[in-house]
């Protein structure tokens, strides 16, 4: 155990060095590391060997989720968000649902092993795209701030929209409910929707609050500043979870309430914050290179890497391209938008909800999320500085040519 410890400090510490470099090239982090995971995991040296089922993978991925998921929220610019806001609540209210339909569409050509309902699991546990894996794209400068802050929210919102809708499916499989599927459905959306803004709205106003009253009376320390975004978003996510809602949903409303209420003085805040997530993250790839990857290796299925391409391509972006016709935007980022829809640490842990919950075809459902996930990791982060970049020259060319 310590010498993975060791292992681990020691690797996150040389890459920290020179992260500032790695990042403006074209190798991603979640690329260096998951590759790592792979070195040191069971198909390499073998000094992490955990079960891919075990709850501190679910755990770690929660967590990270969650932090990066408040933290992104509160930095976000709510200015260019409410002049802009027809891009998220369409990417919300009608690319994720096309997306589900879609990958069920294609899942039941694709992988004839699966059923119906199967399949809608699978295509339910693609569909959300990852706030974290998404941050080279939404926080390069590059893009227009509309395209940056309309992914940045749909990610935000679309893994706790997708939760309640993966219970469903897991319900109606496993033959636990005597209720419809629109009645089980509804009350899970409720649930999950209703508590998770309910405990992300009420911990945040409390905070706020508190932060405001100490801050008047010069009392807090600035040690402590350094821990008080990762305390209120993880309190959120905690509240809303044993309480039977999306502590999801709650990290990202509490972090919006958080940016809108603090404004000038988020980002002394957010700085250590983001730091910490960021680590976070780094150390989830490791686990899923060396643990959910190395298993899932084992179990390769043609049709599950077929259909994994087909959920970053096709069943992706095609969805977004219908959903943004009529808003305005050029075909280049139309294609953008529904590239950059990268799968990562929502799916992970709904696969592990799934692994847990012992369906007939867990284990392809498993690794075709593994191959889905390990496809963005490398898709996504060698193309998100590159055509970023190249995306915002052309884009205010574009601009400069219609105002002239």
């Amino acid at each position: 155990m310590y010498e993975i410890i060791a292992v681990l400090a020691g690797f996150a510490a040389l890459y920290s060095v020179f992260a500032g470099a790695i990042e403006r090239s074209w190798v991603s982090g979640p690329i260096i590391f998951t590759l790592f995971g792979l070195l040191v995991g069971p198909m390499g040296l073998g000094l992490l060997d955990m079960d891919i089922g075990g709850e501190e993978i679910r755990t770690l991925a929660e967590l990270t989720l969650a932090l990066v998921l408040f933290a992104d929220a509160a930095g976000a610019n709510l200015g260019v968000l409410k002049h802009a806001r027809r891009l998220p609540l369409r990417l919300l209210a009608i690319g994720l649902p096309l997306t589900i339909v879609l990958g069920w569409g294609l899942g039941l050509a694709v992988l004839p092993d699966l059923s119906m309902l199967e399949v809608a699991l699978l295509a339910t546990i693609l569909a959300p795209t990852d706030a974290a894996l998404g941050k080279a794209v939404v926080s390069n400068e590059s893009v227009p701030q509309p395209v940056r802050q309309g992914l940045n929210v749909e990610s935000g919102l679309n893994d706790g929209i997708c939760v309640p809708v993966l219970f469903l499916f897991l319900a109606l499989i496993a033959g636990e409910t005597e209720e419809s599927p629109l009645q089980v459905g509804l009350h899970l959306f409720l649930e999950e929707v209703g508590i998770g803004a309910a405990c992300g709205i009420g911990v945040t106003l409390i905070a706020v609050a508190a932060l405001k009253f100490a801050h008047a009376r010069d009392a807090i320390s600035e040690t402590s500043k350094s821990v008080i975004v990762l305390t209120i978003a993880l309190t959120c996510f905690g509240l809303a979870q044993a309480l039977g809602g999306s502590g999801f949903i709650a990290s990202f409303l509490g972090g919006l309430l958080f940016g809108a209420m603090l404004s000038s003085r988020k980002e002394p805040l957010l700085e250590s914050a983001e730091g910490f997530g960021d680590l976070l993250s780094l150390l989830t790839w490791v686990l899923f290179g060396g643990v959910v990857v190395g298993h899932a290796v084992a179990d390769f299925h043609p049709g599950a890497v077929v259909y994994a391409i087909l959920s970053l391509t096709v069943i992706r972006m095609l969805p977004v391209f219908l959903t943004t016709l009529g808003l305005g935007f050029s075909t280049e980022a139309k294609l953008f938008l529904g590239w950059f829809g990268p799968r990562g640490l929502a799916s992970i842990v709904f696969v592990v909800i799934v692994i847990d919950a012992d369906l007939p075809h867990s284990r392809l459902i498993a690794l075709t999320t593994v191959s889905a996930v390990a496809l963005s990791i490398l898709g996504h982060g060698v193309t998100a500085n590159p055509w970023a970049r190249g995306f915002g020259r052309r884009e205010e060319s574009r601009q400069a040519a219609d105002a002239g």
